[in-house]
């Protein structure tokens, strides 16, 4: 039976880093979740199925955190020892946060009809350039081992990434 990885690029031959091939990861992911799939183990001992219900979970984790962009971010800083839990005031442009407090109120401000779309589809426009621009500036951070920058934009991505799905929220709830 399969076993457990150093981590979890490793576990889906990927080289550890940002951008990744996210075709090779969901190739492997299916690959792999077919030799541990707990149904497989049905019939087995106690041990066996305990073992490919545990390997399963740790794929499921594994490849949610790789597949996402915020995820994978922090997992990556994780890896180098620095702690994403702890956010610092310094850590924190307080210009970024007038800026999401601004956003987060025209959102909010918009009406609940479909007269709204243009203004969101605008919104969601600008916050996945910001996204885009700020995760290739934390690929770029992450490269250099710039860890105290790219744990700043890690913060910053986590805000975007809630943005954007307030945005996406709000656009269905109209649709």
């Amino acid at each position: 039976m399969l076993s457990i990885a150093d981590n979890y690029f490793s576990q889906f031959e990927l080289p550890v880093g940002y951008d990744i091939d996210l075709d090779r990861l969901n190739g492997q992911f299916r690959e792999l979740q077919t030799i541990v799939h707990p149904d497989r183990y049905a019939a087995a001992e106690d041990e066996q199925r305990l073992q490919a219900i545990k390997l399963s979970s740790y794929l499921n984790e594994a490849y949610e955190t790789l597949k996402s962009p915020l995820r994978r971010a922090g997992y990556l800083l994780q890896m180098q020892g620095v702690d994403i839990e702890q956010v610092e005031q310094s850590d924190l442009d307080p210009e970024l946060l007038f800026e999401q407090l601004r956003l987060r109120e025209s959102l909010a401000e918009l009406p609940k009809d479909e007269s709204a779309l243009e203004r969101l589809e605008e919104l969601h426009h600008a916050t996945s350039a910001k996204l885009a621009q700020r995760q290739r500036e934390f690929a770029d951070f992450l490269a250099e081992a710039s860890l105290g920058q790219a744990r700043k934009l890690f913060h910053e991505l986590q805000f975007l990434t809630k943005l954007q799905a307030e945005i996406e929220k709000a656009e269905d709830a109209i649709v």
